[in-house]
């Protein structure tokens, strides 16, 4: 079984921010891929599961996959990650994590097996949570260089908070569709 984890925020106000880049793109694959989302109150997600053989053109596995959008803030995605790891006994190389990452540029993507947390509270968390740091993780870049052109006036938080600018917005189908096939090629 793999569980595959985007980042974000819950309220609806975070919407198209930086930070919400994870939810973005799992929103994007389960429209693609015509899946419905569910409400998970025990493991305090939003989620769906697929078998990977309907959703990964050419994939014969009987596998299952689970998507999961956490309700709990960004900072503590672990929370979520750890109950729905613990419940289906889902090893931390079979979790995938997508996440957004200010020290990429815009567009560009990351796929790491393990690593550290570079910073990002999300996959501090999800560390801690999981007690490793032995688990892939797909960063999407969002270009720190808007917020360095500003001359240090964007602090971080306003950064990852802000909203894509309309340019960005119109970058990003080819960019989730890039990113939706790096999905598949985890869980084929």
């Amino acid at each position: 079984m793999k569980l595959i984890v985007g980042f974000g925020n819950p309220e609806t106000k975070y919407n198209f921010t930086r930070h919400n880049f994870g939810f973005l793109a799992l929103d994007f694959y389960a429209k693609i891929k015509n899946l419905t989302w569910e409400s998970n109150p025990k493991f305090n997600a939003i989620w769906l599961k697929a078998r990977i053989r309907d959703i990964v053109p050419g994939s014969s596995s009987s596998e299952q996959a689970i998507f999961i959008k956490p309700q709990t803030y960004y900072n503590e995605v672990g929370k979520s990650i750890q109950a729905f790891s613990h419940f289906y006994k889902i090893a931390p190389e079979n979790i995938l994590v997508v996440c957004d990452d200010f020290d990429l540029d815009f567009g560009k993507t990351r796929l790491r097996e393990h690593g550290s947390s570079g910073g990002n509270n999300g996959l501090k968390s999800t560390e801690r949570e999981l007690g490793t740091s032995s688990f892939p993780r797909l960063r999407l870049g969002t270009d720190s260089k808007l917020r360095k052109k500003s001359g240090g006036k964007i602090e971080d938080i306003d950064f990852v908070l802000g909203k894509f600018t309309p340019e960005e917005k119109e970058q990003l189908p080819p960019i989730l569709n890039d990113i939706a096939q790096k999905i598949d090629d985890f869980i084929h």
